[in-house]
């Protein structure tokens, strides 16, 4: 037995016994309808050779919404380098993650890249040369080959859900269009942000895709993805900007660089250790999930993997 499955069949008993449990993303009309009750949570040591541990509903995939705004990263890194930073900022926003404000602001820079309007200029760089087609493709590539799982795919009702109501998105892609900052038409650029985002993972999958980069950038600790460099960087964003306007909650009550999704996943990372990932559909009003933030703390506290120090083990009745 893997020595974290004690841990997280703990965890996954506490969170069963949670009765608060958030409401799915409504706007997105293929998320509503997701059981909330469900919950899920894996964790893969940095040596490959063993095999992520995990609990509760770790094998049903879900959506991953902006956790892709990682995988995309790291394409859109190897593809424009530093020249990247340019287009997009690195600071956190403090604003919801489809706010268009600090857009008309800034001249159409977005503050950084886990924010939607940072996430859809990736989705241009990473256009460039390409169909959209292709786009996404290299972003599937990456992700199964992270995972070692070939039948990772875009969950197609997600994504035409997402093409049908997301006016927000596209009103974003057309200032940062109309400012300069996108380089190919926006529905070519909005086609491959909204497949990404409706890529479709388990806990356990998405935990093993993650491995890079609490393994300095190599899969293993051998299969180079990335620099050492950029991952620390991809990190750093991760815990400052990860969870949008809420990052600095995370950061106080988990310590750990992560990266939430609308469909009720995080992707968290401990360098050295390993990578984590939780699931559970319902979300607080910040549009992290509620029982997977609170899973996160637990873990962090049990492990002590919090890169601040201890932390009270917020287990219910301690």
């Amino acid at each position: 037995m893997s020595r974290f499955q004690a841990t997280l069949d703990a965890v996954a008993a506490a969170m069963a016994r949670e009765t608060e449990r958030g409401a799915p993303a409504s706007y997105i009309p293929e998320l509503a309808g997701v059981d909330p009750s469900r919950f899920g949570v894996a964790v893969a040591p940095v040596d490959a050779a063993r095999p992520p541990a995990a609990a509760g509903d770790a094998d049903v995939r879900f959506s991953i919404q902006s956790v892709c705004k990682v995988f995309m990263l790291t394409l859109a890194l190897e593809r424009a380098g530093d020249a990247l930073w340019r287009r997009v900022g690195r600071e956190p926003s403090g604003d919801p993650f489809n706010s268009i404000v600090q857009l008309e602001h800034e001249r159409g820079v977005p503050r950084n890249p886990f924010i939607n309007a940072g996430a859809i200029v990736v989705a241009d760089v990473l256009l460039a040369d390409r169909t959209p087609e292709a786009a996404i493709l290299d972003v599937l590539t990456l992700v199964r080959r992270l995972c070692g799982d070939e039948g990772v795919g875009c969950d197609a009702r997600v994504a035409a859900s997402e093409a049908r109501t997301g006016m927000r998105n596209r009103a974003l892609a057309n200032f940062m269009a109309a400012e300069g900052n996108l380089r190919h038409p926006v529905e070519q650029v909005l086609q491959v942000y909204f497949h990404c985002c409706a890529i479709a993972m388990s806990c356990r999958q998405l935990a093993a895709a993650g491995r890079y980069l609490a393994a300095a950038g190599r899969t293993g600790g051998c299969d180079p993805v990335i620099t050492p460099q950029r991952a620390r960087r991809i990190n750093a964003l991760m815990l400052t900007c990860g969870h949008y306007d809420a990052s600095g909650e995370f950061a106080f009550s988990v310590g750990i660089p992560g990266k939430s999704g609308v469909g009720g996943g995080i992707l968290g990372v401990v360098p050295g250790v390993a990578s984590l990932a939780v699931w559970s559909p319902g979300l607080n009003a910040k549009g992290n999930s509620l029982i997977g933030s609170k899973a996160m703390a637990m873990l962090a506290a049990r492990t002590g993997w919090s890169v601040f120090g201890p932390l009270d083990d917020p287990a219910p009745g301690r």
